[in-house]
């Protein structure tokens, strides 16, 4: 986990639980019953479905905080098949009350999702994509809240909702669509539980096509929450779903299982186009 400095300095603060991650969460939360502010930290479908009826129970159910990291989510463990992959996690972690859901674009929205969960009253499940290195999206210093979502380009034909590493994806995507004369519009929601329905509401007002971009399945993920707000409302464009299929698929590099799933951003932006001319 990327966590030996911390065991160095802080070693009274740090438990190795081993390979019991259904332990870990039990552990963190009789830590937070007595008010410790604890993070558990293990690869995402070991610490999301391993562990499920012990955050069901635990952590929503008995409502003791505990903020849960998942590493390497999505298709980054590609080479050690799905086992490893995660595309479920985020529909299974949204339908727990209680636990917010958050899936930062880059590093440095990793540190600032962080520093929000330490000071966050819920529970938090923090969903990390991609590999070293890991793309910058933000440059500079920028906001983050939970459940608010961050605009970093603006068009008036679409909008694309990203999350995770597909940020990074969409905003090259734009780039390409800007070349054949389509100008998109790009947000950052890292929140997907809460997820930012006042921006939803303010670009189905302004664009002809919403695109969600997720490296999960198309099931309850980022796609699954846009369009179940999207049902609230009587006067919305069409939504296209960009994601994983509901499908198990062979084992590979992480740059191939992106490419056979069309999520690269040339790949990306095709599609966009393609159905964008076809409303």
């Amino acid at each position: 986990a990327g966590l030996d400095r911390f065991k160095k300095t802080y070693p009274e603060k740090y438990l190795d639980v081993g390979i019991a991650e259904q332990n870990m969460i039990g552990i963190a939360a009789g830590l937070a019953s007595e008010g410790q502010q604890v993070f558990t930290s293990t690869f995402s479908p070991f610490q999301t479905m391993r562990c499920c009826e012990q955050i069901r129970v635990n952590l929503g159910y008995m409502n003791h905080k505990v903020n849960m990291v998942g590493l390497a989510s999505g298709l980054v463990l590609g080479m050690l098949g799905y086992t490893h992959c995660c595309i479920e996690d985020i529909s299974i972690m949204r339908s727990i009350p209680g636990i917010t859901v958050v899936s930062p674009a880059d590093c440095g929205a990793t540190v600032k999702a962080v520093l929000a969960a330490i000071e966050h009253e819920q529970s938090v499940y923090i969903r990390l994509t991609g590999g070293a290195p890991n793309p910058a999206v933000y440059l500079d210093d920028f906001d983050f809240t939970f459940g608010k979502a961050n605009m970093l380009r603006e068009g008036n034909d679409l909008a694309i909702i990203a999350c995770g590493t597909m940020v990074n994806n969409a905003l090259k995507a734009a780039e390409l669509l800007k070349e054949g004369k389509l100008k998109a519009t790009v947000m950052d929601m890292h929140t997907i539980k809460p997820i930012d329905v006042s921006i939803i509401e303010e670009i189905s007002k302004s664009h002809n096509l919403i695109v969600t971009v997720e490296e999960h399945s198309i099931i309850g993920g980022l796609g699954s929450a846009v369009s179940e707000h999207l049902s609230t409302m009587n006067q919305k464009p069409p939504l296209l779903s960009i994601g994983l299929p509901d499908e198990y698929g062979p084992a590979g590099s992480y740059e191939s299982l992106l490419q056979k799933r069309l999520l690269l951003p040339n790949q990306l932006a095709n599609t966009i186009a393609n159905r964008f001319f076809s409303i």
